[in-house]
């Protein structure tokens, strides 16, 4: 079924009991594997919970009609290519999950790929958390893709090809568009899962890497 965009947002409160970490290097690669407890921010705010357990981290939103995020305390990774495996574990297949760049977490500003269970993607950019503006870059909203594993249990890599306003887009290695956008040009990443009618989503995100422009393999881009 389409999906529609949701008018009632939430930051998860208790996800910001993590410490921020110091800026990196901007040539610096990143890479976590969630082995062990981190800068990344969990905790339980009742309405969603994020943790960092079994070499995953394991984040569910509880409640229907919102989205929840969390972010890694890196608070300017570089341009480069974004990385990251993630499996639903649990919940309805209506719903939506996936990465977040170019985070500021002060007026919660972001750039946003998402897919959902049942075999759709979600690119755009959220200006205060969505409360003041969402606005897909691609298709107008909420488009099907055949690149999606659909299902439970079923893992997918989200990557983002990131320099200056040029983004690139694939799911599972497969390109599902690009965009130029100059609104937001530097922040953090995140992790983020948004539910619609139902509530209970569960996913396990695992392998997040960040490999600067400068290293980044020709056949790359």
């Amino acid at each position: 079924m389409q999906k529609t965009s949701i008018t009632l947002f939430l930051i998860l409160s208790a996800l910001s009991l993590g410490i921020l970490s110091g800026c990196k290097n901007p040539n610096t690669p990143y890479s976590e594997e969630f082995d062990a407890p981190s800068n990344w921010r969990t905790g339980d705010s009742g309405d969603a919970t994020g943790e960092v357990a079994d070499g995953v981290y394991d984040f569910t939103v509880h409640s229907s009609d919102n989205i929840v995020w969390t972010t890694s305390g890196e608070e300017d990774a570089p341009d480069g290519m974004y990385v990251v495996e993630a499996t639903q574990i649990s919940g309805p297949l209506d719903n939506g999950y996936g990465m977040m760049f170019r985070v500021n977490d002060k007026t919660n500003d972001f750039y946003m790929l998402q897919i959902s269970g049942d075999g759709y993607v979600w690119v755009g950019r959220y200006h205060a958390g969505g409360e003041e503006e969402i606005v897909p870059l691609l298709e107008n909203g909420w488009f099907e893709s055949t690149a999606v594993n659909q299902g439970l249990d079923q893992m997918n890599k989200l990557r983002a090809r990131v320099e200056k306003a040029n983004m690139i887009f694939y799911v599972n290695d497969q390109e599902v568009g690009r965009v130029t956008d100059d609104t937001f040009e530097s922040g953090d990443i995140g992790l983020l899962v948004q539910t619609f009618s139902e509530g209970d989503v569960r996913v396990q995100f695992d392998n997040f890497i960040v490999t600067p422009i400068d290293a980044i393999p020709p056949e790359r881009y």
